[in-house]
């Protein structure tokens, strides 16, 4: 495991998206695992901005996404789709066909984990996987639990991670209580993780992730036997390590 420390977020965003770039020039047509969440968003900007200059080129580039939530349809501005969409997707050269995100709108859920899980094992697995981290250790939407989850599946999504969402809705009742997530299975199964993390507030699950047992009831915790994680963090959310 290999932690690189940064000095504020717009440092965390760059070394990360310099990581990504990496990944996309030595190997063009590569399989990105990507993510959601208000922290990966200033990598995506600064990887917008390195196409934009002439330096990137994701015409061959496929993209996996981590998760999207159960019920919220493509145009519902807070469904993962629209949220890569904006951030990312609509700025850069990717081929829509190679982008893929689980269907919250499949409302069977047995056969939308099936199908993405396919759809992963068709594209030959992912190459560099992005993740955030929860306040409570979820990677995508995989919430402590009794045991790591394989696969992709279908997660009640816990108390503090609705209300987390909250804001992002106009009540607490709109808020999506259930998501479609790739499982742990699959995230150990890239060949290189990219952990991002940023804020005083995830100093402590950083510190418990990363140095504390490897137990279901902290699913990042298992990135610890990864043999190719890089976790680029900016000072106050390393803080708690000691480094």
């Amino acid at each position: 495991m290999r932690i690189i420390k940064t000095k504020d977020y717009n440092d965390m965003s760059r070394k990360a998206a310099n990581i990504i770039s990496a990944q996309v020039i030595l190997k063009p047509d590569c399989v990105l695992g990507l993510a959601t969440g208000s922290t990966p968003v200033g990598t995506y900007k600064q990887l917008i901005e390195w196409y934009n200059k002439g330096d990137l080129d994701f015409s061959e580039v496929t993209s996996v996404n981590l998760d999207e939530y159960k019920g919220l349809d493509k145009d519902n501005d807070q469904s993962y789709w629209y949220f890569m969409h904006t951030n990312f997707f609509d700025h850069i050269n990717i081929n829509s066909e190679n982008v893929n995100l689980p269907n919250g709108m499949e409302p069977d859920s047995d056969k939308e984990c099936a199908r993405y899980d396919d759809i992963i094992r068709s594209v030959g697995g992912v190459d560099l996987q992005l993740l955030g981290l929860g306040h409570n250790g979820h990677i995508g939407f995989n919430e402590p639990a009794e045991e790591f989850k394989k696969g992709t599946h279908c997660v009640d999504l816990t108390q503090s991670t609705i209300e987390a969402n909250a804001r992002f809705f106009a009540s607490m009742d709109d808020v999506p209580k259930q998501a479609y997530t790739m499982g742990i299975r699959t995230i150990m199964s890239a060949k290189k993780i990219l952990v991002v993390v940023s804020g005083k507030d995830k100093a402590a699950i950083v510190k418990k992730a990363f140095t504390g047992p490897v137990t279901p009831h902290v699913p990042a915790s298992l990135l610890q036997m990864h043999p190719d994680v890089t976790i680029v963090g900016d000072e106050a959310a390393l803080s708690e390590l000691d480094i």
